[in-house]
């Protein structure tokens, strides 16, 4: 695994193609960034249903992008992120022991997991330092691999999803004047069938986690109240009717409870160890577009809660139709991330 997180201080020096591949469990997301000497450009972009075969949109991929390498991102109970306050050392002496100094604390054994690690910040009291570890099973990345070299493609970076998620909101609201008034925010991404939490204290995380609460759930709640298929669930829980608004809204609200105490512990951990609270949710994901989901976080959480858009400090090619971009922007913000990772 390569570093865990970019810098994106400094100029592009050369002008350059990426791509970000974010394989989920209802659709494929796919964004191609071109950096140039002073932007980054929002180049193309592609979304399929995972229905098809993987093997398929794959090569579809290989052939209309005209790529080799992609970034790509995982998730779930095969990996683990941990925040941890290891004795204080140089970043050489922090990369010869991190092998030995994470088996106390992930759950599977050093030898099953790529590992990487990263120094968030360096004085602590104790003489330790706060560090991130990232570990992901071998056999969970080399399906993955396995899988994208299958359809002619190689893999550039391996990265977390979560991760990524603090990269591409770092890069676009870093400057952000609200933002940086905010001394702890949250990062809320909802899929289908997953949803990544991230708690990041002055732009560095502080927290992260997968939370299995998500999309699928809403759907399969107004599945079972309505009495409907999963497609028109699906549909009903973006677009309700009239007639059937404020029902859908009630039935979305019971599962996000659920989802809510999942987050309220996070909170909960993470305030107990710092001295901010969490002031404001920045919310992303396909399953964030629940009709009357972001109100109902705001009723349950009693905090702020926001969009936001991962292509804000993007420009976009002029050959991109922006209102298509547009409705489905929310849905990238992990493959945007990979997309950035150079």
């Amino acid at each position: 695994m390569k570093p865990l997180f970019a810098n994106f201080k400094d100029k592009f020096s050369k002008e350059r193609i990426s791509l970000g591949l974010d394989i989920g469990t209802q659709a494929v997301k796919i964004v191609k960034l071109r950096f140039l000497k002073d932007t980054v450009e929002l180049y193309d972009f592609y979304l399929e249903p995972t229905q098809l075969d993987l093997g398929e949109i794959l090569k579809k991929v290989k052939q209309s992008q005209e790529v080799e390498f992609v970034n790509i991102g995982v998730s779930g109970p095969a990996t683990v992120i941990r925040y941890i306050n290891f004795p204080r050392m140089n970043e050489d002496e922090f990369k010869k022991s991190l092998r030995f100094e994470a088996q106390k604390y992930i759950p599977f054994a050093t030898t099953e997991v790529n590992l990487d690690g990263y120094i968030l910040k360096e004085e602590l009291s104790g003489d330790k330092m706060l560090v991130l570890i990232a570990a992901v099973k071998k056999e969970f990345i080399g399906q993955r691999i396995k899988s994208i070299q299958d359809a002619g493609l190689r893999v550039n970076i391996v990265d977390i999803d979560s991760l990524a998620l603090v990269n591409v909101f770092n890069f676009n609201y870093s400057q952000d004047e609200s933002q940086q008034k905010l001394k702890a925010i949250a990062l809320l991404n909802i899929g289908s069938s997953m949803s990544n939490l991230d708690i990041l204290e002055n732009g560095s995380p502080r927290l992260s986690r997968d939370i299995h609460i998500a999309g699928n759930n809403f759907t399969q709640k107004l599945t079972d109240t309505f009495g409907i298929d999963f497609k028109a669930a699906e549909d009903l829980k973006i677009n309700p009717d009239k007639e059937r608004s404020n029902k859908v809204i009630a039935t979305i609200e019971l599962v996000l409870t659920n989802l809510v105490g999942e987050i309220r512990t996070s909170f909960d951990f993470y305030e107990s160890q710092s001295t901010f609270s969490v002031g404001k949710i920045f919310l992303s994901g396909g399953g964030s577009l629940s009709s009357g989901l972001k109100d109902a976080l705001v009723n349950l959480l009693g905090i702020e809660v926001e969009y936001w858009d991962p292509l804000k400090q993007i420009s976009i090619a002029g050959n991109i139709d922006a209102g298509a971009l547009h409705a489905v922007s929310s849905q990238l913000a992990v493959a945007v991330g990979l997309a950035l990772r150079s």
